[in-house]
This record gives structure tokens, C-alpha cells and sequence, in this order.
């Protein structure tokens, strides 16, 4: 194992981020065992986590958002401490030239491509202008988008290669992007976002893809996550995306899963009319099978069916919308709905609080339920418009209420202003806005990574909250001596799952 450290200039960059951060050694401990299932997001395999944010406004080489991606290695401390990684299309590994307009790091996620102890890293730049010629003189595919795979190793990363090409200008391919084995042949498959469209490639280890579906999104990257909804062993992409006025106006959530006859994801559900701005999939009451929660729920064409995200005055604000998972495959027919209206949960429901606008799960008490946290970065805190808040939702029995359908015992919310959390909340300041899991501190629990993009100006920072509750530390652009531009980094608002 290797042990990667970091000398940081903790008091020039305190004093920048106007936050205190706990001062941490520079060299870290190796846990006292590696864990037997390689981690999600160990890109060295030391056997912590890292955090890992796309930072697709960075300014490269002079280029105005040629975009980067910035791995911050996990450690005995958690992430900061240690090592950091700025990753771009000048680095060596990686295909491709920073150009302005790129926008590398516009999605991030985390997948073991290659099948080794080292997790791979899977970047989008959905403004990558490409060539037929191969020649960057001949540019004439203006925001193809690409996606790229950079291989994790013991030293950090190694090779890349390039795992999907837009077919033509403005496809944007990498503006989103989900891991999972959708085939069952035991390797990773990636879903990627593009404008109006969804491709899949069944090989990331080449720029093969194939269309998934197509529609009208409204020029937004769709929203997507994984799960197995249809209890066949083999993991659905659940996608949601609407448009208005173009020409008509449209919302749909969808699932598709592998269809073994014919080779192909076909869709085998739909919510239609419904919109959400975060999906994320969990057994949220504990029976075993995967239920769908829809963040920031609501109706957006109006024809005049049952509500599709429950009852409509629960969209106040943000509502959260579960379709459960069941034996008999009748997937969705259970269904709960609250928002900060709903007894027993923190804060009140305003208009443009944004409660669920991102979503992140995890077992974190390890009760068999899944808990479910939710980002509402609209919430004003006392007079401070989007200064932003999380809910850490407990599962339990019934899901994510008890009998009385009330939020569940223990469920918190936590903002700047809240003990033990660092910094103040500050208008802007949009604390909730991504939302990650990952063990980085290497002590066997899931820490929750909080994103404040609008921290500082638009500056940004994560904060790192071990078992998703009250203190750790904050990762700032100052913090980990990211290069200062005249665009301001927005740290955070792409954070890697």
C-alpha cells in the first residue's frame, strides 16, 4: 500500500475560506485491514474512499471552462489531509485537449471498469468539440461531448481511454452519467446522458454505444439512477426527465432494464406527468426489494390525472415521492409522500426551498433500512435566502414514515448554523446542493459529503459529515491549493457517486 500525503498551508487557507477546520496530521495510518470487497470509490486502493468533484467551470491553461475533476484521497482523517489529485485533459493519462467550453468533469462517477482492486473514474465533458478527421484543426462536431475512463492504480491513476464520442454537434454526450451492470455478465455498463437522448455502452473499454431512448428533455441533462425494480437480479436504470412548450409540454419518470431476448434496454415503467429534480434507489422498509424516492416531485403536464407524486399540496416546497419495490414485481403500487410540512420532520415547507433537489442513501445505523438523506439548497436559514439545508430521513418499517405517517424517530436536519457543523450559513451559500456517500476515514461507516457550490462566492466546498452526522471537516478550492481564476469554481456542484 502506498501512502499519499499532502503538506497544506492550513492557516493561509483558513483564513481565505473564512471557516476553522481541525488540524490534521499529514501522513495517515493504512486501516488495519483491507476490506475484502474492493470500495466504490478507492481509487488507490488503500482502503479509504475518495471524495471526487467535477469542477467543469475550471479555467485550464487560460481556457475558460475547459474543465477539471478533483480527487481528494481518503485517509485516517477523512478527505483533505492527505493527497489531492487535479485531474484534466492535459494530464498526461487523459485523451484529448483542454479547450474552452469543454466542460470535463460535468459528471462524475465512480465504477470498477477493468475488474482490479482499484476503482476507475468515468468523466463526462459534454462540451468536447470532436472530428471525424481526428485532427483538432478540423474540429466540426461542435459539443459532441465525450466521456472518458481514467484507470485508478496503487500510485493514484495510469491509462484512459475514451468510452463514448457524440455522433454530432450538440449530442453532449457526458452530461450524465450511472454504473451498473445492466447485461448481468458481471461487467460495468454505463448509461450516458446526452442532449434529448440516452446512450448505453456495454463496453466501456471501447467507444461503443448504443441508443437507449430518446425525447425531448428541455435542453437539462436527465436525471438518473440504478436499482433492481423489477426483482429479475439485474440492475434497471430509472430515469426522469421534462420539457415545456417544446413544442408541447411533457414530464416523464421512467425504468428500463435489460431485455435477454433481444439484447436491448426496453422501458417497462412509466410515471408520466410526474418531474423530479434527484432520483436514488434503496429498501427503504427493510423487505428486500428496491424502492424509488423522486426529489423535488411534482406535476408538470397537467391532464388532469391523479396526481403523479402524491397529493399535490405535499409538493410545497419540494415533495419526496416513493414508489416501493414488491414480491410480485407490481413495482410503485405502495407509495409514500412527505415534505417539511410532514410531522415529526425538521423546517417548513416554503416555495423554492428545493427539499429533495438532491438525494444520497445509505444504511448509515446499519438497521437493515435504508436511510435516505435529502438536499433542500433553497432553504432560507433566519434571513439568509439559499443558505440551504440536509435531512438525514431514517427508514424504518413502513419506509420513511412511521404508522401515523409522521418522519420517523431520529430523523435531523443540519445547516451551517447547526452544532458542530463548520462555517455560517450565508445567503447563496446553497448547502445541500450535491450530495455523496463514501467511507473515508476507513472506520467501516458511510460519511455523507454535503456540497455548498455557493460558498464564498461561488467558490464552493464539501463538507465531509463521518456517519452522517455533526463535524468532520470541510475540502475547499483553498484548502487543497486549487489554482485561483477569474471563473469561480463552483466547487462541489458536480460531486462523484
Amino acid at each position: 500500500m502506498h501512502t499519499r500525503t499532502l503538506a497544506l498551508a492550513a492557516a493561509t487557507a483558513l483564513a481565505a475560506t473564512g471557516l476553522t477546520l481541525p488540524i490534521a496530521a499529514t501522513a495517515s495510518a493504512a486501516p488495519a485491514a483491507a476490506p475484502a470487497t474492493p470500495l466504490a470509490a478507492d481509487f488507490n486502493g488503500d482502503g479509504y474512499d475518495d471524495l471526487f468533484v467535477g469542477v467543469p467551470s475550471a479555467t485550464v491553461g487560460g481556457k475558460a471552462k475547459a474543465g477539471a475533476v478533483s480527487v481528494v484521497f481518503g485517509g485516517e482523517d477523512g478527505p483533505g489531509p492527505h493527497s489531492v489529485r487535479r485531474i484534466t485533459q492535459a494530464t498526461v493519462e487523459v485523451p484529448g485537449t483542454p479547450e474552452a467550453g469543454d466542460r470535463f468533469g460535468g459528471a462524475v462517477v465512480a465504477a470498477h471498469v477493468d475488474d482490479d482492486k482499484y476503482a476507475d473514474l468515468v468523466i463526462g465533458a459534454p462540451g468536447e468539440d470532436l472530428s471525424d478527421s481526428g485532427s483538432a484543426a478540423d474540429d466540426d462536431k461542435t459539443d459532441a461531448g465525450s466521456v472518458t475512463v481514467l484507470y485508478g492504480t496503487g500510485d493514484g491513476f495510469a491509462l484512459a481511454n475514451t468510452a463514448a464520442r457524440g455522433a454530432k454537434s450538440q449530442d453532449a454526450y457526458g452530461n450524465a452519467l450511472v454504473a451498473a451492470d445492466f447485461t448481468g455478465d458481471t461487467d460495468v455498463d454505463l448509461a450516458i446522458g446526452g442532449k434529448d437522448q440516452i446512450v448505453g455502452n456495454f463496453n466501456p473499454l471501447a467507444a461503443d454505444t448504443k441508443p437507449l431512448m430518446s425525447d425531448r428533455m428541455g435542453g437539462r441533462a436527465p436525471v438518473m439512477t440504478t436499482g433492481d425494480f423489477d426483482n429479475d437480479g439485474l440492475d434497471d436504470l430509472a430515469l426522469g426527465y421534462y420539457t415545456k412548450n417544446q413544442p408541447y409540454t411533457q414530464s416523464h419518470i421512467r425504468l428500463y432494464g435489460w431485455n435477454k431476448d433481444e439484447g436491448s434496454m426496453g422501458n417497462f415503467w412509466n410515471n408520466s406527468n410526474g418531474a423530479a429534480n434527484a432520483l436514488a434507489a434503496g429498501d427503504f422498509n427493510g423487505d428486500g426489494f428496491d424502492d424509488l424516492a423522486l426529489g423535488d416531485c411534482r406535476e408538470i403536464a397537467d391532464e388532469n390525472i391523479d396526481d403523479p407524486c402524491g397529493p399535490e399540496e405535499l409538493t410545497k416546497g419540494g415533495a419526496i415521492h416513493i414508489r416501493f419495490g414488491d414480491a410480485n414485481g407490481s413495482f410503485g403500487w405502495e407509495q409514500q409522500t412527505f415534505n417539511q410540512d410532514t410531522a415529526g420532520m425538521p423546517g417548513v415547507a416554503e416555495t423554492g426551498d428545493g427539499f429533495g433537489d438532491a438525494l444520497a442513501v445509505a444504511d448509515i445505523d446499519a438497521d437493515g433500512h435504508d436511510d435516505l438523506i435529502a438536499g433542500a439548497p433553497g432553504e432560507a436559514i433566519g434571513g439568509a435566502a439559499k443558505a440551504g439545508s440536509v435531512t438525514v430521513l431514517k427508514g424504518g418499517e413502513m419506509g420513511l414514515l412511521d404508522p401515523a405517517g409522521a418522519a420517523n424517530a431520529g430523523t435531523v436536519a443540519y445547516q451551517q448554523n447547526s452544532p458542530g457543523i463548520l462555517g455560517v450559513a450565508e445567503a447563496g451559500d446553497l448547502f445541500g446542493a450535491a450530495l455523496a456517500f463514501g467511507d473515508h476515514n476507513g472506520d467501516g461507516a458511510r460519511d455523507l459529503s454535503v456540497a455548498a457550490p455557493g460558498e464564498n462566492s461561488a467558490a464552493g466546498g464539501v463538507w465531509d459529515l463521518p456517519g452522517a452526522k455533526a463535524g468532520g471537516s470541510v475540502v475547499t478550492p483553498n484548502s487543497i491549493g486549487l489554482p485561483v481564476s477569474l471563473d469561480p469554481p463552483a466547487y462541489g456542484a458536480v460531486l462523484g457517486h
